[in-house]
């Protein structure tokens, strides 16, 4: 599962930037981001402390090789791409499509690892 284990450097990698960014600039960020709309300070501080608690989890499971939570990562991210999709949907923000490519980047990546992990098994 050495594959698999790997795309989860990229999960890591979006989650420290985006909680760092998000805690520490969030008006930059979301510019950054390309965001449309007005979310104050308050709120993406507050998600930006989330992703980083998201980061730690995920940096645990590498550590620990918790091979049987990779593909848990994948429904994870499914869920929350659904959400993006939906508020994009919603606000017409390009935030949202521009995380929505992020993350789905990396559900191709961690998919297409845990495939051919499993395949040369």
């Amino acid at each position: 599962m050495h594959r698999a284990r790997f795309s989860l450097y990229y999960v890591v990698a979006y989650l420290l930037t985006a909680g760092f960014g998000l805690l520490l600039a969030p008006a930059a960020f979301l510019r950054l981001m390309f965001s449309a709309g007005d979310y104050g300070d308050i709120f993406p501080r507050f998600a930006g402390s989330l992703l980083l608690g998201l980061a730690l989890v995920v940096i645990r499971l590498i550590q620990f090789r918790a091979e049987a939570l990779y593909a848990t990562t994948l429904w994870i991210r499914a869920l929350i791409a659904a959400t993006l999709l939906w508020l994009y949907a919603r606000s017409g923000d390009p935030f949202f499509a521009v995380v929505l490519g992020i993350v789905g980047a990396g559900m191709l990546f961690t998919g297409w690892s845990l495939w051919r992990d499993r395949r040369g098994a």
